[in-house]
């Protein structure tokens, strides 16, 4: 954990109405809820996952599309903090659309962890919300918005930057929002909520999707997945992929992807170790055993690219 000092706002709301999902919230989840064997969570559905804790998810598991996307809802006594605003403005209106059906709550918050138009896209329907992000993160974006208006800008753009870590308490409850390595970009954070034991990982962890790294950095983002590790928590949600029935079974999914990367960094060593180019290392690497996750015919050479540049003191 970076040990510089933590940047801690204090939120001062008078909202009077109570933060608890309403009636019907229980009902969503158990209507959400799969025949064992099968995703726990229906694509465009929020679901309760702990008392105050919903995931949105986005996309489907059928053959062809090639991934799941996931919004956490953190809902407290004094207003909703939002992780991720997925790929769209339509998108991220059904995903209010959703929080309204559960909760009478306002959002007050939105973090952005990756700067990725897929997790980005929708930000501006949360341009009445306080925007946060890494300042990594907010740099990579501006660069993804050059194009746009100065207005379309300010309405994707975080309010409020961090380094290390930022702290707010919100209705009795504290939300860590914690920098801990370079990983899918160099600016993601994940969001920690100590009292309730659960982490939001954003794109720094999937399920059973083959990771997209065109940005990433794989070496740190063993690192990063290993600081996760660390925290005292019982659930992960993943950017990417269904969440199983039961949360709890999240933290093994932390060891099987840095796995992943430790396997594809140990197929690019041998290749390095008999001469081969990065053109061949590609064509020579296969990871069968990954085969069956989404996006693994576009996913997997391009991480033995990003790994073969790493290795080779291309990327820095």
């Amino acid at each position: 954990m970076p040990g510089k000092a933590a940047l801690l706002v204090a939120l001062a709301f008078t909202v009077l109405i109570s933060g608890q999902p309403r009636p019907g919230a229980q009902a969503a989840s158990a209507q959400n809820a799969a025949a064992p064997g099968s995703r726990a969570t229906p694509p465009g559905a929020l679901r309760q996952i702990l008392p105050g804790h919903f995931v949105y998810t986005h996309g489907d598991d059928a053959p062809g599309v090639s991934a799941t996307f996931n919004s956490g809802v953190i809902v407290t006594s004094e207003g909703i903090v939002v992780v991720d605003a997925l790929s769209s403005e339509a998108i991220a209106a059904r995903v209010r659309e959703a929080i309204r059906s559960v909760t009478p709550q306002t959002v007050r918050f939105l973090i952005s962890s990756t700067f990725h138009d897929r997790f980005t896209g929708g930000n501006a329907v949360y341009r009445d919300a306080f925007r946060i992000g890494h300042e990594n993160y907010r740099a990579d974006l501006v660069r993804l918005l050059e194009k746009e208006t100065p207005e379309e800008q300010r309405a994707k753009l975080p309010n409020q930057t961090y380094r290390d870590r930022l702290t707010l308490y919100l209705g009795a409850k504290e939300i860590q929002v914690l920098y801990l390595g370079r990983a899918h970009t160099r600016g993601a954070s994940v969001v920690f909520v100590p009292a309730d034991r659960i982490v939001y990982m954003s794109e720094v962890l999937n399920f059973q999707e083959f990771p997209y790294t065109a940005d990433a950095y794989p070496s740190d983002w063993i690192r990063t997945l290993q600081a996760a590790e660390a925290l005292d928590a019982d659930i992960f949600v993943p950017g990417h992929g269904f969440l199983p029935e039961n949360p709890r079974d999240t933290r093994g999914e932390l060891a099987r992807h840095r796995q992943l990367f430790a396997e594809v960094r140990a197929a690019v060593e041998k290749e390095l170790a008999r001469g081969a180019t990065e053109a061949q290392a590609v064509a020579n690497i296969e990871l069968p055993q990954y085969r069956r996750f989404k996006g693994y015919s576009q996913a997997m050479p391009m991480a033995v690219r990003r790994t073969y540049q790493e290795l080779t003191g291309k990327l820095r």
